[in-house]
């Protein structure tokens, strides 16, 4: 397939741009070329290469900067796919977009499903959330993958930042009553490069059995000072030289952010399994890879 991809300068973009790189023809037009802050002007690119899958992780993720620049924030996160959906809808092209748990407000004790009813906290998730409705009403065929916690070796992102402060810190204060599952970006490609393997015609139609939307994470749950310290430990483990003694819980009231996070950020993996057979691996062996890939790193530079 000729298969259009978007903000591969991005960790879900690139790693994916890695692997379906040598197995379709990929498109991966620049930010300069193909820019979410001015959607109209979008249609140029999507004309041009014609693409038979579009593929959408590009967005607006500054969670807290969000909160004082709402208009861009909207115009990437809900203009923009609305114009990819519309285009990609008149001319039956499938389109895989990404969204994120910042959706729900995270205050239910169970993992959300795909049809729990969505209520974000923050700017940033009203505009995922606009978007998703955007792309719905569009009614193209489509599938809306809900993802959380993203992370990879490289980038800039949860992971790096924790290695770094490892390296300048004794002590390390990590907020422990957020919930969720780290999902590193490769295990995203992994699991779209199998939906890619598909024929078109069988795509479009486990789509439509997924309702729209799916969710993929990795298994099992953990809490951002559960994913720090296991990142500090993988890493003193692959003999990196920390300065970090101590990795201590904090309380989100005792943290306080621009936006406010979910408290549960866990998603019901039932439906990627059921409906495309994809059984996600847990976040513990997920963050393996990542650290062997970082640690490799850390030996021989200094972490940014």
């Amino acid at each position: 397939m000729r298969i259009l991809i978007t903000g591969t300068t991005g960790q879900v973009g690139g790693a994916l741009l890695a692997i379906l790189w040598d197995k379709h023809e990929v498109i991966a037009p620049p930010r300069p070329t193909f820019d979410f802050s001015a959607p109209q002007s979008l249609g140029y690119t999507l004309n041009k290469f014609a693409p038979d899958l579009i593929i959408n992780p590009a967005a607006y993720t500054a969670v807290d900067r969000a909160e004082e620049e709402p208009e861009l924030a909207f115009k990437i996160n809900r203009d923009a796919p609305r114009f990819i959906a519309h285009w990609a809808a008149a001319r039956n092209v499938p389109l895989i977009h990404f969204s994120t748990d910042y959706v729900f407000n995270g205050k239910c004790d169970q993992p959300s499903l795909e049809n729990s009813p969505a209520d974000p906290l923050s700017v940033y998730g009203r505009s995922k959330l606009a978007g998703e409705d955007a792309i719905r009403e569009a009614a193209g065929p489509h599938l809306i993958v809900r993802t959380s916690w993203v992370y990879a070796a490289r980038g800039s992102n949860f992971l790096r930042t924790i290695a770094r402060l490892a390296r300048e810190r004794k002590e390390l204060r990590i907020v422990a009553d957020q919930v969720g599952a780290p999902t590193s970006a490769r295990v995203i490609a992994n699991a779209i490069e199998q939906l890619t393997a598909m024929e078109p015609c069988d795509l479009c139609h486990s789509f439509t059995k997924a309702e729209g939307v799916v969710n993929i994470v990795t298994a099992g749950e953990t809490s951002w000072h559960g994913f720090a310290a296991s990142i500090v430990e993988g890493l003193q483990s692959r003999n990196v030289a920390l300065a970090v003694k101590l990795v201590l819980p904090l309380r989100t009231e005792d943290y306080p952010t621009k936006a406010k996070r979910p408290l549960n950020s866990r998603l019901d993996l039932t439906r990627v399994q059921e409906v495309f057979g994809i059984t996600p691996p847990t976040w513990q062996e997920a963050l393996e890879p990542e650290l062997d890939e970082l640690a490799s790193e850390m030996q021989t530079t200094n972490i940014k």
